[in-house]
């Protein structure tokens, strides 16, 4: 846990990985920067990982977790009484689809998902094939990633309904959402779609893709100038939900 201003909401986080790598120290310097921007309090999810935890054992663990931080806001390290859901890559679909599962949780009053992958790799989006090799997330190691945590489930099993958030058809219970997308990752689609459809819904978006950018960027590559607007811009995002007059 970072600990913010009681004015401030908190900050539930979910780090990538492709439901397989990834862990609260991979992602402990780009939570710093996020607190030390925002002034937010953060807890920082870890979660079980496949292979020994396939599908649902990730999304099960987010779900419990955001309910126990909800259930015990007024306890935990300062924050307003509300709480922004956010996650990169696998951790924005474990953040998308924990807010999926609470649609009437007032406390959730908004979300942030950096480039979130929403829908299997055989969709068939564009970006997954213009990006294949682009590194670091190269089209092989996202359909490893999927095969590892999903298993013997296809993407027409019904289960499956649970992780592919592009198929959702109403997002009307949708809290304000930032949405982040780059240019050279495969999953460039997958959040650019999701955007697309929430807007329709007339949940309020803010949609930003970084042309010269790659997956990972905000979280993983360090200060570089991608990860330093991306700072920027969740500051100036998380302004309004302040309760400082």
């Amino acid at each position: 846990m970072y600990h913010g201003d009681e004015d401030r909401p908190i900050i539930i986080y979910f780090h990538g990985g492709g439901w397989v790598i990834g862990d609260l120290d991979t992602h402990d310097p780009f939570c710093r920067a996020l607190v030390a921007a925002t002034d937010c309090t953060l807890m920082s999810v870890d979660y079980r990982l496949a292979p020994e935890y396939p599908f649902p054992a990730a999304h099960d663990d987010s779900f419990q977790a955001t309910r126990w931080i909800l259930d015990n806001l007024n306890t935990l390290a300062p924050n307003n009484g509300t709480a922004i859901i956010a996650g990169d890559s696998a951790g924005g679909n474990l953040a998308a689809c924990t807010l999926a599962s609470m649609p009437e949780e007032p406390r959730l009053v908004g979300s942030i998902l950096l480039y979130p992958t929403t829908e299997h790799y055989l969709h068939g989006f564009p970006s997954f094939s213009e990006h294949a090799r682009s590194k670091p997330l190269t089209a092989p190691i996202m359909r490893w990633f999927f095969d590892t945590y999903m298993g013997d489930i296809t993407p027409a099993d019904p289960a499956a309904k649970q992780v592919f958030l592009n198929r959702r058809t109403d997002y009307r219970n949708f809290p304000r959402s930032l949405i982040v997308t780059a240019e050279r990752d495969v999953l460039r689609d997958d959040g650019r779609r999701l955007g697309i459809r929430m807007r329709q819904a007339g949940v309020d978006v803010t949609y930003h893709h970084y042309d010269d950018e790659a997956h990972g960027f905000a979280c993983s590559e360090g200060p570089t100038l991608g990860h330093q607007h991306f700072i920027s811009l969740a500051q100036e995002w998380l302004k309004p939900f302040s309760t400082k007059p």
